[in-house]
């Protein structure tokens, strides 16, 4: 498996978690938010496979670049600029990068780039009850195999857990930025929907990797 497949891969599971999950997640942003962050979510992912076959491919970053072009533009309410964000921030740091450095550390590079945008364009932080929740500790979990050059699987797995209890850690938080924060207190004790969401999304794509050809080898090819 290329990483230009994982990238698509990574991107094909994201789409695919937010299309089955919608009414999941409406249901849990509905404990203390407005209740619409799945369908918003789904939509713009929808487009994003309708047209999936037409995307442009010259490169990663090319490709991410639109993803986030759609994503933006067709998710609703906050979470299109910042999911969208989070592409683009991903695809400038991979057009930084020569084909030949591609690796889990260009890969934990590029998701440090897209959390710093989220962080910048939400101004928010670890701790105020949002996906940067699940997606600091998923990536300190990709910089540690990184830095061990561990297999792709054993990887993806590590991120997967790591993402999931940090979403799970959640549910102690009081909401600090987006809707859910005008609850105050009454924040505390549900799950944050897209701290949630990113956690489904990467066990979601540790299920796939481990059902593909590549157990061994990390992000090389």
């Amino acid at each position: 498996m290329s990483t230009s497949e994982i990238v698509e891969v990574t991107v094909r599971a994201m789409a695919d978690t937010a299309i089955a999950k919608e009414d999941y997640f409406c249901e849990l942003d509905a404990v203390s938010g407005d209740g619409d962050f799945g369908f918003s979510l789904a939509r713009g992912f929808e487009v994003v496979l309708e047209n999936w076959d037409d995307l442009d491919r010259d490169s990663d970053a090319t490709f991410l670049r639109r993803v986030a072009t759609i994503i933006t533009s067709r998710t609703g309410g906050t979470s299109g600029p910042i999911w969208g964000t989070g592409f683009l921030r991903a695809a400038a740091a991979l057009a930084k990068e020569p084909e030949s450095a591609r690796g889990t550390a260009v890969a934990a590079a590029a998701l440090r780039a897209s959390i710093t945008g989220i962080m910048e364009r939400g101004r928010a932080d670890v701790g105020d009850k949002t996906l940067l929740d699940a997606l600091v500790p998923a990536l300190e979990a990709l910089e540690s195999a990184a830095a061990e050059d561990a297999p792709l699987q054993h990887t993806v797995q590590r991120v997967a857990i790591a993402a999931r209890a940090g979403a799970e850690a959640t549910k102690e938080l009081q909401a600090r930025r987006g809707r859910a924060s005008y609850t105050g207190e009454r924040s505390i004790g549900g799950i944050d929907p897209g701290a949630t969401a990113i956690a489904i999304m990467l066990e979601e794509l540790a299920t796939r990797v481990a059902g593909s050809d590549v157990c061994s080898s990390a992000l090389t090819t």
